[in-house]
């Protein structure tokens, strides 16, 4: 191992991954009450909004916004130096079906504060519904599968989860970078926009690719995951893939495909 590119702060070092797996694997379902408290909390709060004024909430956005791009920024960093050591050293399957990811130097403490980070996030939902803007299923969705999915995987330690924590950490950098540039009032072009989502989209396939990677090894006794998991994670990759490219369809080809025929 590179001792530069893989050097440890004293705080990732210090990490005790193993009582992390412990915790997760005892109070993994508290995600479902998270979930469901989170849906009560947004949907009564459309419903208490609806005679309300909107609230601005521009300052508290910019910091929320800007503190999840720096902490997704740092992990996508870290993550991504550990991830390519192992793809560069051992190759493409070493780095889906090797479980190293979860304990292993660098990558151990962001491992965990990935799966504990979507609990807060989603408090991105509680800006929209106190801003009135318009809730799509899709942004719920996301949110509250997110979060059952990655407590759900992390206590098992299952092949792939590298790849995929690795993958969201770098598309949630650009995208809250892109959410404080708006709360800004900066007003990013729309090729930066249309970005956004085509790294979102992308990681959705790459997630299916890598979930028919981890079955394919798993056959041969070669992946440490199980078919449950597989087929969770593959639906969720896939539902997600669909919506994000109806999102893609219905903000940035549509209205130019009315545009053509009306002019």
């Amino acid at each position: 191992m590179s001792a530069l590119s893989l050097h440890e702060y004293e705080f990732e070092s210090r990490f005790d991954e193993q009582s992390a797996i412990k915790w997760m694997r005892t109070n993994w379902r508290k995600a479902f009450l998270f979930s469901i408290a989170y849906l009560v909390v947004i949907f009564w709060g459309q419903h208490a909004m609806k005679q309300r004024p909107k609230f601005e909430l521009r300052k508290p956005l910019i910091l929320w916004s800007f503190s999840l791009a720096i902490f997704s920024m740092l992990g996508a960093l870290r993550t991504g130096t550990y991830m390519w050591h192992i793809l560069s050293t051992h190759g493409l399957k070493q780095s889906i079906c090797d479980r190293s990811f979860y304990n292993g130097p660098v990558s151990k403490f962001w491992a965990y504060a990935f799966v504990l980070s979507k609990a807060p996030e989603l408090g991105d939902t509680v800006f929209i519904v106190l801003r009135k803007q318009k809730l799509i299923f899709l942004h719920w969705y996301h949110h509250v599968t997110v979060l059952l999915y990655s407590w759900y995987s992390y206590k098992d330690m299952v092949a792939g989860g590298g790849w995929f924590m690795t993958m969201n950490y770098i598309v949630h950098a650009v995208m809250y970078a892109y959410y404080t540039m708006r709360a800004a009032g900066i007003h990013p072009t729309r090729q930066f926009a249309m970005f956004v989502t085509t790294t979102q989209i992308s990681q959705m396939v790459m997630g299916c690719a890598v979930n028919a990677m981890v079955y394919g090894w798993m056959q041969q006794d070669e992946c440490p995951s199980y078919m449950e998991n597989i087929v969770w994670s593959s639906l969720m990759y896939l539902s997600y893939l669909l919506l994000f490219c109806h999102f893609f369809y219905d903000t940035y080809i549509r209205p130019r495909m009315k545009v053509v025929k009306s002019a």
